[in-house]
């Protein structure tokens, strides 16, 4: 895809790795919508020279309201980057309301965002959908609920990419390893940089390169095929 004079929509666009992919994009010419739920991010974006929507997508209201704001508009590439943690003590502290958000935003949101301006997508000469999920979609880790909901989203658009195989539109997943953003900060281990993570799904929206497993996760799909067992022992660490 020439992303030239294109229309994106990056859901988390106004931080972390949304916000460096919302960025190269419209470093490459691109018209750039970003959605964000924070209002003080909201405002930077916007200074940025970023088109913006302040909209809670762990929710169906925000999801109705971000799509509503959007009625008419002739999105190219729609980017599904938004995500969150959940709970992290499944055993003494399960939080079934954090539990539920975070299932809304990582899962429900992209289908219901694909499900809205997908009609659209199919009318443009070529579209792109990119659906962020996680090396621990193939190999989760000890975070229940964000890996259930991103094996969950591998899964989802493995059937949507199937069903769009004749359209115009290329379905694209992209498996990041830890990338250091506000949602990793608690980890100690080496992470990515948002630039370089960003700079690899750009990429891949260019060569319409269907899953882009991006650094270390690339090692990981190789250990993954070749025994689960032992990409799950190493992945039960991070």
């Amino acid at each position: 895809m020439r992303i030239a004079g294109k229309t994106a929509l990056v859901t988390g666009g106004t931080d972390g790795i949304g916000l460096e992919i919302a960025r190269q994009l419209k470093a490459k010419g691109a018209t750039v919508i970003a959605a964000g739920r924070d209002s003080g991010r909201i405002a930077a974006a916007k200074a940025e020279g970023f088109e913006t929507v302040e909209a809670d997508l762990s929710g169906k209201q925000g999801c109705n309201h971000l799509i509503g704001e959007l009625s008419g508009a002739r999105l190219d590439i729609l980017v599904n980057n938004a995500g969150m943690g959940g709970p992290k003590d499944l055993v003494n502290d399960f939080d079934v309301d954090l539990t539920d958000r975070a299932i809304f935003l990582n899962l429900n949101a992209p289908m219901h965002l694909i499900a809205a301006f997908l009609p659209t997508l199919r009318e443009r000469p070529e579209a792109t959908i990119v659906n962020v999920t996680s090396g621990l979609a193939i190999a989760p880790n000890i975070a229940g609920v964000y890996c259930a909901t991103k094996a969950g989203l591998r899964s989802f658009t493995m059937s949507l990419r199937q069903q769009l195989r004749t359209s115009r539109v290329t379905v694209i997943e992209a498996l990041p390893p830890v990338v250091d953003t506000r949602m990793t900060a608690e980890n100690t281990r080496k992470k990515m940089s948002p630039v370089d993570c960003a700079a690899a799904i750009v990429g891949a929206i260019e060569t319409g390169k269907e899953e882009v497993f991006v650094g270390a996760t690339r090692l990981l799909r190789l250990v993954s095929e070749v025994s689960p067992a032992t990409a799950r022992r190493i992945m039960i660490q991070y």
